[in-house]
């Protein structure tokens, strides 16, 4: 039987690391270390790898050796396979965009804790039904970004999430002042010109920024 609690309780620690979780697309394996480290080491540590380039498995296996501060989880997680993949490569957590019945079933039986995505009432109420709490809102901008979640809080309380999709340092502030946010997913400190560039200060500094931001006690 899947155990709700302990599922809640292992996403809750991700998410009470920091108020933001980077999403990130790494398409150059050697700049995996350098730009992790950038977000780790200015104040966040909970690291989403999209599966979206063939180097992001190697990426995840290097992050999860290499920088033991972090807490590296995969995003885009689509299928049985994908869960199976970043659990081998080390994953701490996996975030899918939504998700279906086969991928509740498979997350059931795997070891590293499924975050899925939602985007509509309906959508929580199933998670909530195969005995999710956890969840990632996306696109979160695009389904009605503060005022959707304000409606889930009232009729279902017992909900947390992660909004993700379109979402910067201006909006931020808004969704983490909501009692069902826990943090807020979001690329804005990943420039690609700074990327390409290695422009690790840079990056550093935007971290920093995003760190600062607080969420509701």
């Amino acid at each position: 039987m899947f155990d709700t609690a302990r599922h809640s309780q292992l996403v809750d620690a991700v998410f009470a690391r920091a108020p933001v979780v980077p999403v990130i697309t790494i398409d150059r394996i050697e700049d995996a270390l350098p730009l992790c480290r950038a977000l780790a080491d200015n104040g966040l540590p909970v690291l989403e790898v999209t599966l979206r380039t063939a180097c992001a498995l190697d990426a995840i296996a290097l992050l999860a050796r290499e920088l033991p501060q972090a807490c590296v989880g995969a995003g885009t997680v689509l299928s049985e396979a994908d869960l199976r993949r970043v659990e081998a490569a080390g994953a701490q957590f996996a975030i899918s965009p939504g998700c279906t019945d086969a991928l509740y079933a498979s997350a059931k039986q795997c070891a590293t804790p499924l975050i899925p995505g939602v985007a509509t009432a309906s959508e929580l109420m199933r998670g909530l039904e195969h005995g999710w709490q956890r969840f990632k809102f996306f696109p979160a901008e695009a389904s009605g970004g503060v005022a959707a979640l304000k409606g889930f809080a009232g009729p279902l309380p017992m909900a947390r999430l992660c909004p993700t999709g379109g979402i910067d340092i201006a909006k931020a502030p808004a969704y983490l002042a909501l009692p069902n946010v826990a943090c807020v997913g979001g690329s804005w400190m990943l420039p690609a010109d700074a990327i390409k560039s290695g422009d690790w200060e840079r990056i550093g500094k935007l971290a920093r920024e995003a760190a600062a931001l607080t969420r509701k006690p």
